[in-house]
């Protein structure tokens, strides 16, 4: 007598992970996502800059999202970053009056992004920033990192973390001044230059 295995098939192994979209067409990107500060608040900025690939590409097809506290740097609670509308549950954007604090933008064919928010103010001993949460191809895992604008040399110099980067490392979580409320901050993913980002556990 001949003896089957009953055992069932061998295992069969884990599905490999894959790379973070691009997928962003639906659902994600809503009106009004980099338009975070109420229209004609006083203390508006600007800021935009350019996601970079690690051999120094642009990518057109990266997603930003964006949190930061008012000018007393308190965390906003207001709800409304993404209504709907009732009738057809299409998105109708901000309400542009409330402040949330969030913001989700893509970057354009040219890996250019902008956002316009509240300048942020300072918690605790933290020098003012604005939290940043990077998508992009190539990406198993979203990225975390920070947006310091020069503007207190005194907050920067003892904030928790800027204290304990080397400078050129620092250097890359600093947006540069542009002038009449706008600044540049450029990611770099990888490579020379590469921007600081941040392990939660």
């Amino acid at each position: 007598m001949t003896r089957t295995d009953i055992s069932g098939p061998p295992p069969v192994p884990p599905t490999p992970s894959h790379t973070v979209g691009p997928f962003y067409g639906y659902a994600l990107p809503f009106p009004g996502g980099g338009d975070i500060a109420p229209v004609g608040h006083p203390a508006t900025i600007t800021l935009q800059g350019y996601v970079y690939d690690g051999a120094g590409d642009p990518l057109p097809d990266a997603f930003l999202e964006l949190w930061g506290p008012d000018p007393e740097g308190n965390v906003p609670d207001v709800d409304g970053s993404m209504r709907r509308d009732p009738a057809t549950g299409g998105h109708l954007g901000r309400n542009g009056v409330e402040f949330t604090g969030w913001g989700r933008v893509q970057t354009d064919a040219d890996g250019h992004w902008y956002a316009r928010t509240l300048r942020p103010g300072g918690r605790g001993r933290s020098a003012p920033h604005l939290s940043v949460c990077v998508f992009a191809r190539g990406l198993l895992v979203h990225l975390f990192t920070r947006i310091y604008l020069p503007d207190d040399a005194a907050a920067l110099a003892v904030d928790p973390l800027l204290s304990r980067l080397p400078g050129a490392r620092r250097d890359t979580l600093l947006a540069a001044r542009r002038g009449d409320g706008t600044y540049r901050f450029d990611i770099r993913l990888q490579g020379e230059g590469e921007t600081v980002f941040l392990e939660f556990t």
